[in-house]
């Protein structure tokens, strides 16, 4: 899975056909300049995939749209961690097939193979010895193996430059540091009158910094899952009444030292509100795994500062057997916070029974939705994936679905 464009991201030139290379039936090709080209990604449950690339060709003139086949270009990938990883190979490197060649506004789109589980068109790796996913640094190459058709005559490339990773939905979303230093990406809704809601996504522990690598990439949280994502979508936003999105990345791991990041969160949510048309009575929390221990952390040190609590898979015992509870029994049973807990039966990850179902035993008046297994489109993921449920509003209770009990919450403030 990758990241949008950074100093880590390659810029590269594809191995196009060189000018004056002969081709079968295209003896009078005559190559033109070098183009340049992005690559097309989006974020899957699984996580980002590249799914396209544009070639900048609209400014050659028109390309008869006939002379375009699956078989014009080839295209090859080689991705690699930008961090050292201990000897673990997150990359990979092979060809991706061609699904179709279209024009789009004059330029050049080849799509590309992908799906869920689908090897080769993942952006980020996850580092098992670090326990984080990293954006992988992607070289593509293409390769043009016949020509194209302008103005009646064959046309070919002379080569091509790689250019930017394009996400529409995580693009939309701006860089920003805290004052403490804590990076976040913020989702803004389009202006219009009265205040918003706030919603926090708080990731899972995959989607962390690396400082002892120098990697912070303040991105991961956005591609690794739908999470924070699916709180931006037109659905939600309408449910919502437009709401803002912010996703906190974390320096480490939330379950490292929750008290200590719990004031950092809360720093982010009043800057968020004091800078930008937010109501602080409807401010919700959520996240996934560690994420998940966090948003039920944040409800307990800051017990009036949430409209509603959503944790997805979360932590609240301890981390080995005889540890003390991440979240004491007392603290579950003082939250007040209106809270409904998500998570699947088959979580090898994060015992469902010892946490979700312990916490909803003693939370008042906390929901509970418990899956079976994790299961969209007819791909089984792993039962700990339970948030691709709340990224999708899926979970229902009393013939009400999750984002409107959340659109409903109200805090003391």
């Amino acid at each position: 899975m990758v990241k949008a464009f950074s100093r880590r991201t390659a810029l590269i030139t594809g191995a196009g056909i060189a000018a004056g290379v002969a081709l079968p039936g295209a003896a009078q090709a005559a190559p033109a300049g070098r183009v340049g080209f992005t690559l097309g990604a989006e974020t899957l449950d699984g996580g980002e995939q590249v799914t396209s690339l544009t070639l900048n060709t609209a400014r050659l003139g028109p390309i008869e749209p006939a002379s375009l086949t699956t078989a014009t270009f080839s295209v090859h990938v080689k991705a690699t961690s930008p961090i050292d990883t201990g000897g673990q190979d997150v990359g990979y490197e092979l060809d991706r097939p061609v699904t179709a060649a279209r024009l789009d506004r004059g330029n050049i789109v080849l799509e590309l193979s992908y799906g869920e589980g689908q090897t080769g068109g993942g952006t980020l790796g996850y580092i098992t010895s670090k326990a984080r996913n990293v954006r992988l640094d992607l070289v593509y190459t293409i390769t043009q193996n016949a020509p194209v058709r302008r103005h009646g005559r064959p046309l070919t490339l002379a080569g091509f430059t790689q250019g930017a990773l394009v996400n529409p939905e995580v693009d939309v979303f701006t860089h920003h540091v805290s004052r403490s230093g804590m990076k976040y990406r913020l989702y803004s809704p389009p202006p219009r009158r009265g205040r918003r809601p706030l919603i926090v996504w708080l990731h899972g522990g995959g989607e962390g910094a690396s400082l002892p690598d120098g990697y912070y990439d303040n991105e991961t949280t956005l591609r690794a899952n739908r999470g924070a994502l699916g709180f931006a979508t037109r659905e939600a936003q309408a449910i919502f009444e437009s709401a803002y999105v912010v996703a906190p990345q974390c320096t480490a791991a939330w379950m490292d030292d929750g008290p200590r990041f719990a004031p950092l969160i809360h720093e982010i949510v009043r800057d968020v509100v004091r800078r930008h048309p937010v109501d602080p009575a409807r401010v919700h929390v959520t996240g996934c795994s560690n994420g998940g221990y966090m948003t039920l952390k944040m409800t307990t040190t800051h017990p009036t500062a949430f409209a509603s609590s959503v944790p997805i898979c979360g932590v609240v015992a301890g981390r080995k057997a005889g540890d003390p509870p991440l979240v004491p029994d007392p603290e579950l049973a003082a939250i007040r916070t209106p809270t409904w807990l998500i998570a699947s039966r088959d979580d090898d990850t994060v015992d469902p029974q010892a946490n979700s179902v312990h916490a909803h035993e003693l939370i008042p008046r906390a929901e509970l939705t418990l899956y079976d297994h994790v299961v969209r489109d007819g791909h089984q993921f792993p039962g700990h994936w339970s948030w691709i449920y709340a990224a999708r509003n899926d979970p229902s209770a009393h013939g009400t679905h999750l984002w409107q009990w959340m659109a409903r919450q109200v805090s003391g403030g």
